[in-house]
């Protein structure tokens, strides 16, 4: 260096201050070329602080005092048995947790998200909910603002136990029991493989358009053969199998990511909506937080391929667990749900504990998001005989329907 600035010394005088103008001409030609470029064609950065951030956004949309923490789940070394440390690193895991202030007293509700999803979700529910539990919603281990370690799990054993353990170490640093455990969609199939692991710990387990209930010759799915014998379905049916997940997508979108999770988000939660549509700041909030969740870098999304075959179809059904069930249950499906309740149906005539099953009015698969007030409905209705809070009438609320 220093004889670099020795060379850069002997230079004539106007030499050296044309030189010094071209660097400076070429800086801030590069400068005005940057300033174009986030505008047209930058990728929209996103990290853990992101995500947390867009969540603050969007739960400030609520009224009840809330406290978030990333709840340390501990670490253990590369090779360790399990499963979530299975990586290069041996840094700890986190769980990303929002919990609620809630009455004296209030029995705890925890609340799972399904794929492709994350805690935000439930949103519209909080207010509500908080009145009468004491909740707590989690990011699954490699969603949300949760960590996302490396996923290197190659069999559906190794995959479950990435949730079930990883969900088990986070109640424990929790100091959790006794609690009502509500899982969505991928979250119901954790919830319910939890409980069967750990009956102990949940008191009524509620799954709300649970997947993985049945599998594809117990569905005996036709049209599904059929469309894999085509040629789209064989193309389809290859990228499943190579973990090809939606999130891939957005993030080889780019810039154009967010977007198309604005033109998802629209049309899902408005225009298609089954039921009420968001309003502007909602719809604004939600694809902000659902951008940065799926572009973030993946890790549990990874699981598809090993829980389900081509068309969501479990590898191995809940439904042939049915008869060891041991914590009364209660499901609840939209109208329009495209998970189908007669896998449900099926399981309920094999279980040794009580079970109902409640379909809400104009709502699909986002239940919650879709009938809010519905679904709370169902929800207190399922908690009515345990909770000194959600105590009522033994008649099914009005406009629900029970199967």
């Amino acid at each position: 260096m220093r004889t670099a600035l020795r060379r850069w010394s002997k230079l004539p005088r106007d030499l050296a201050t044309k030189m010094a103008d071209e660097i400076n001409s070429s800086a801030e030609a590069a400068a005005k070329s940057r300033s174009l470029w986030p505008s047209v064609l930058r990728w929209i950065p996103t990290s853990t602080d992101h995500i947390i951030a867009a969540e603050k956004r969007l739960l400030s949309l609520l009224k009840t005092p809330y406290v978030q923490e990333q709840v340390n789940i501990g670490s253990g070394p590369p090779g360790s048995r399990i499963r979530w440390f299975r990586s290069a690193s041996d840094e700890p895991r986190f769980i990303n947790t929002v919990t609620f202030d809630a009455k004296e007293g209030a029995p705890t509700l925890v609340m799972v998200h399904g794929y492709g999803a994350s805690q935000g979700f439930f949103f519209r529910n909080f207010d509500a909910l908080a009145a009468r539990f004491r909740v707590v919603a989690i990011d699954q281990l490699g969603w949300g603002g949760s960590s996302r370690p490396d996923f290197t799990c190659k069999s559906t054993e190794e995959t479950e136990a990435w949730f079930i353990d990883s969900f088990e170490e986070w109640r424990k640093a929790k100091n959790l029991s006794n609690f009502v455990l509500l899982g969505h969609s991928f979250g119901g199939y954790v919830a319910a493989r939890y409980a069967l692991k750990h009956p102990e710990h949940v008191q009524h387990l509620i799954l709300v358009g649970p997947a993985g209930f049945t599998s594809e010759t117990e569905h005996k799915s036709e049209w599904l053969t059929r469309f894999r014998a085509t040629w789209k379905g064989a193309i389809l049916n290859h990228l499943w199998e190579s973990n090809f997940t939606p999130q891939k997508i957005v993030r080889g979108l780019g810039p154009w990511g967010p977007d198309l999770v604005r033109k998802y988000t629209s049309a899902r939660f408005g225009s298609y909506s089954d039921g009420s549509i968001l309003n502007e700041d909602e719809s604004r909030l939600l694809t902000d937080y659902i951008y940065h969740t799926l572009a973030a870098k993946a890790s549990g999304e990874l699981c598809l391929k090993y829980i389900f075959s081509f068309g969501a179809f479990a590898r191995k059904p809940l439904l042939q667990c049915a008869s060891e069930w041991k914590v009364p249950t209660t499901f609840i499906y939209g109208h329009q749900d495209w998970m189908n309740y007669q896998g449900a149906q099926e399981a309920r005539k094999q279980m040794k504990v009580p079970c109902e099953i409640i379909r809400v009015p104009q709502a699909g698969h986002f239940v919650f998001i879709d009938n809010p007030n519905a679904f709370l409905s169902a929800v207190f209705y399922g908690c009515r005989k345990f909770s000194p809070y959600t105590r009522g009438s033994n008649n099914l609320p009005e406009g629900l329907e029970s199967v």
